[in-house]
């Protein structure tokens, strides 16, 4: 694999410690704002706007910029989010600072996603996506927690500071280690927007949405099912997350070859999986170490859908991927918000804390039944292979740079 994708995980990993991260947050940010923690919530929605609305905007006004580029003034924009989100003087700066930490989240995942795969020959394309992955998923076995007792130590000032720092440290290796990509000549805003008009497309976002909420039904209130329902102590509440963390880097290692191999197949696999495991969860929930394990197991089968939606709205879109990659993310953070809500509804309903789980399988069943109605509908062979983005003249232009790397 080249260094290239070394670059794009590191920046992963600083905007997914910074994504997750406020969970853990809320509580000495309310209390250091003179806010309530459920009024701190709010800095988690105002992210998760910024990168519904971000995907799609810069991604179209960056679409005549260079590759390379684009990644480095994406992550700009995420470093100086992060700066203004720890120098914030009050809670509407916060809120300001975290809408523009988000902002560039889709847009670079969507952008870096078709660099990954150029620079890895046919076949590979999946895997390299999967590799860039690996550093959303180690942020939540090692970022986000060491970013949390940070915070709770030093103060959250300190944990957006850190992260503005990891922000730097990507910028200088997307600079030294990604070769220069020449955007395609086909490649304008009009082209990009009809890429979302593909029925493939749609129903892949839609797959994304349904299936991902699942996850996320239960991955918003797994703190409080840590100590409510599981019987653990507030101390092993990092612990239970880092090991979500550790299941969403098996699953992003698992799916990378299998989508290479059968990209539907591991989407249906992987969904049907998750039903599963979100069915069982809560009638293994009060036995600590069944608890544990099914954690990670919802981890795993919950991020292995991540590659497979990735690369099928990359296949689906022909030759105006990129939008349609980024909006992938703006699905998956309305995910997060729809999950959130439909299992807070279910908590406040009185049907206990681990209700979630069941309002997540459904979830989960919905989006692959979108999921498998996309693959009736779609006769176009090849699905599991990306389509190239570029013409041939381009890749011979990039690939002696590549190889220097």
């Amino acid at each position: 694999m080249p260094l290239a994708l070394l670059a794009l995980a590191v920046s992963a990993f600083g905007i997914g410690t910074t994504e997750f991260v406020m969970m853990g947050l809320l509580p000495n940010v309310a209390d250091d704002l003179g806010t309530s923690v459920p009024t701190a919530g709010y800095l988690v929605s105002a992210y998760a706007i910024g990168v519904v609305l971000g995907a799609p905007l810069l991604t179209g006004l960056g679409s005549r910029i260079p590759r390379k580029r684009m990644l480095l003034l994406l992550m700009a924009v995420f470093t100086v989010g992060n700066l203004a989100s720890a120098f914030a003087p009050d809670f509407g700066w916060l809120l300001a600072g975290r809408f523009l930490a988000g902002l560039p989240h889709g847009a670079f995942f969507g952008v870096g996603a078709v660099v990954a795969a150029r620079l890895v020959p046919d076949g590979r394309q999946a895997r390299a996506v999967a590799t860039m992955f690996l550093g959303l998923t180690v942020a939540n076995i090692v970022g986000v927690p060491a970013a949390t007792l940070l915070g709770q130590h030093l103060g959250w000032r300190a944990t957006f500071m850190v992260v503005a720092v990891i922000g730097l440290a990507a910028m200088a290796a997307l600079a030294r280690l990604v070769p220069q990509i020449p955007v395609e000549a086909h490649q304008n805003v009009r082209r990009e927007l009809s890429a979302l008009g593909n029925r493939q497309v749609m129903l892949g976002l839609l797959t994304a949405v349904l299936g991902f909420a699942g996850v996320f039904a239960v991955y918003s209130y797994l703190s409080s099912m840590t100590t409510e329902a599981m019987g653990f102590g507030e101390s092993s509440v990092t612990i239970v997350l880092a090991l979500f963390g550790i299941g969403m880097t098996l699953g992003a290692l698992a799916a990378g070859p299998l989508t290479d191999r059968a990209l539907r197949p591991t989407l249906y696999g992987s969904l049907a999986a998750l039903a599963v495991v979100l069915v069982v969860f809560p009638f293994t929930v009060h036995v600590q170490w069944a608890a544990l394990v099914m954690v990670v197991l919802l981890g795993g089968v919950g991020f292995m859908t991540t590659t497979p939606l990735q690369m099928l709205v990359m296949n689906k879109a022909k030759d105006a991927p990129t939008l349609a990659s980024a909006s992938n993310h703006s699905a998956f953070n309305l995910a997060n918000a729809g999950g959130a809500w439909l299992g807070g509804v279910a908590i406040a309903a009185g049907w206990g804390w681990t209700s979630p789980a069941l309002v997540g399988a459904v979830l989960a069943v919905a989006g692959l039944a979108v999921a498998v109605t996309a693959g009736v509908l779609d006769r176009t062979p090849g699905t599991s292979r990306v389509v190239a983005t570029g013409a041939r003249a381009e890749e011979r232009e990039y690939a002696e740079a590549r190889s220097e790397f």
